[in-house]
C-alpha cells in the first residue's frame, strides 16, 4: 500500500511516499481503508524528534492518528464493526496510508451526513476541547478566553464552552474575525494591545484561558489572570517555565462522546471547518502549513 514514511526525525523534507505491507489486523483490531486523514500540529512535532519524551518513535514510522474510512477487515474477537462500516476515530498504527489498523473501541460510526474530510477533522479536536475545558473547569455565567479560536480545536472549544453557558472571548487573524464570530464568540484581533482590549471587554476580568495558538500569548493571559490559575496551553511549550499547565495528558478517546459530536456535526449542529484539503502524497506540504500556524480550522489529507 502506499503510505507516508520518515526515516529519520527532522523537517518537512523527511517525509515521502513509500511502498509498505498492508497492516493485518490482530485480536481485538480493525483495519479500515483509510479516506481522509486529520493533519495535527503534534504531527510534525513528533517528524521534528522534539516530542520523542512523551510519543517515543520507532524508525521508520508512519505519521498521523486521526482517521475516517471503511471497516476494510475485523480481527478475532471483534463483534461490534463488520466490514463494509463507515467510521472515525483513531488508529492503531500511522494514518498517513491507504490502511490502518484501528481498536473498535475508539471508532465511532460516521453519520451518512458527514463527509468524509469533516469527518476526519473531528476526533482530535473535539476530544481535546472536551478535555480542556474540563481542566479549566469552565461553567455557565463565566467568562472564557480562547487564543486561537479560528483554529481546528479553537472552532470546536469555542462552541463547547457556548453550548456550557460560557461567555466566550476568542483571538485570531483578521481575516477571521467574522468567523469567530458566527461560532458564538466575541472576536478579538490578538497581538499589541490585547491586555487592555480584553478588559475593555470583560471589566470583572476573565475566568479562564485557553491557549490554542501557541504564538506568545501566555504572558498576557497571566496577566490578565493574576497568575497562572485556570490557564492551560495545547501548543506553547514555554508553559513550564511560566508555571502554566501543559495539556499533554492522555486523550481520552470516547467513541461514545465522539459519536454524539458527529451526529451534531451531520445535523449543522456543530461547526467542522476543512481549511483546506491535499492529496495524501502532499503530506510534507500540508505539514509545513501546519507548521506555519494556519489560520482556520483543519488541515486534511485525502486518500483514494
Amino acid at each position: 500500500m502506499k503510505a507516508i514514511v520518515f526515516d529519520a526525525f527532522g523537517g518537512t523534507e523527511v517525509l515521502h511516499e513509500a511502498e509498505i505491507d498492508v497492516p493485518e489486523p490482530g485480536p481485538g483490531q480493525v483495519r479500515v481503508q483509510v479516506r481522509a486523514v486529520g493533519v495535527n500540529p503534534v504531527d510534525g512535532k513528533i517528524r521534528s524528534g522534539i516530542m520523542e519524551a512523551i510519543f517515543p518513535t520507532t524508525l521508520p514510522a508512519v505519521p498521523g492518528g486521526e482517521i475516517a474510512g471503511i471497516v476494510n477487515a475485523v480481527g478475532q474477537g471483534v463483534d461490534q464493526l463488520k466490514v463494509g462500516d463507515e467510521v472515525l476515530g483513531w488508529s492503531d498504527t500511522g494514518s498517513y496510508a491507504q490502511y490502518a489498523l484501528a481498536d473498535p473501541a475508539v471508532l465511532a460510526p460516521k453519520p451518512a451526513g458527514l463527509d468524509w474530510t469533516r469527518a476526519a477533522a473531528l476526533p482530535v479536536a473535539s476530544d481535546g476541547a472536551d478535555r480542556v475545558l474540563d481542566l479549566l473547569d469552565v461553567t455557565a455565567g463565566e467568562t472564557l478566553l480562547i487564543h486561537g479560536a479560528s483554529g481546528a480545536l479553537g472552532t470546536v472549544a469555542v462552541q463547547l464552552a457556548v453550548a456550557r453557558g460560557a461567555r466566550v472571548i476568542g483571538t485570531a487573524g483578521p481575516a477571521n474575525q467574522e468567523y469567530v464570530t458566527s461560532l458564538g464568540a466575541t472576536a478579538l484581533v490578538y497581538g499589541d494591545g490585547l491586555v487592555e482590549r480584553v478588559r475593555a471587554l470583560a471589566p470583572q476580568g476573565v475566568d479562564a484561558v485557553l491557549d490554542a495558538a501557541g504564538k506568545g500569548a501566555l504572558e498576557d493571559s497571566i496577566t490578565l489572570r493574576g497568575g497562572t490559575d485556570r490557564i492551560v496551553t495545547t501548543a506553547d511549550f514555554r508553559a513550564r517555565e511560566l508555571g502554566v499547565v501543559f495539556a499533554e495528558g492522555p486523550q481520552r478517546r470516547s467513541a461514545t462522546r465522539l459519536a454524539e459530536l458527529a451526529r451534531q456535526a451531520a445535523d449543522g449542529g456543530l461547526v467542522i471547518t476543512v481549511g483546506a484539503t491535499y492529496p495524501l502524497a502532499d503530506a510534507a506540504e500540508a505539514q509545513q502549513v501546519s507548521d506555519g500556524g494556519h489560520g482556520r480550522g483543519k488541515l486534511v489529507l485525502t486518500v483514494g
